[in-house]
């Protein structure tokens, strides 16, 4: 049973950035591929960026065309430690964003993931 807790949400100006940290406990963090999703107001939670496991310590980064050149996903194994970086936020970005973490499933879709209780960003014009 892996437990994530999300930290870092808040209010932003547009163009500002913040960054979102997740901390798992109880599993073995390496071995996990992480990830992030966010659920806009009135929408289905959707993909933000993820980090998979393709072999000891070597991890392949995705993130969605939405935000990629402005989003960067991180992890410290050592520190059970997930992060997303928002640069140049946009309203569009306004959300409950969650981590989530799976040893066995596929990350992009969530798949046998364990999820935290979200944190929530909202970006102003």
């Amino acid at each position: 049973q892996v437990t994530l807790v999300e930290s870092g949400g808040g209010s932003v100006q547009a163009g500002g950035s913040l960054r979102l940290s997740c901390a798992a406990s109880g599993g073995t963090f390496m071995r996990l591929s992480v990830g992030w999703f966010r659920q806009l107001p009135g929408k289905e939670r959707e993909f933000v960026a993820a980090l998979t496991r393709i072999g000891s310590n070597v991890y392949s980064p995705a993130y969605a065309d939405s935000v990629k050149g402005r989003f960067t996903i991180s992890r410290h194994n050592a520190e059970n430690t997930l992060w997303l970086e928002m640069n140049n936020l946009k309203p569009e970005d306004t959300a409950v964003y969650y981590c989530a973490a799976t040893e066995s499933g596929k990350i992009r879709i969530g798949e046998n993931a364990y999820w935290g209780q979200g944190t929530r960003v909202t970006v102003s014009s």
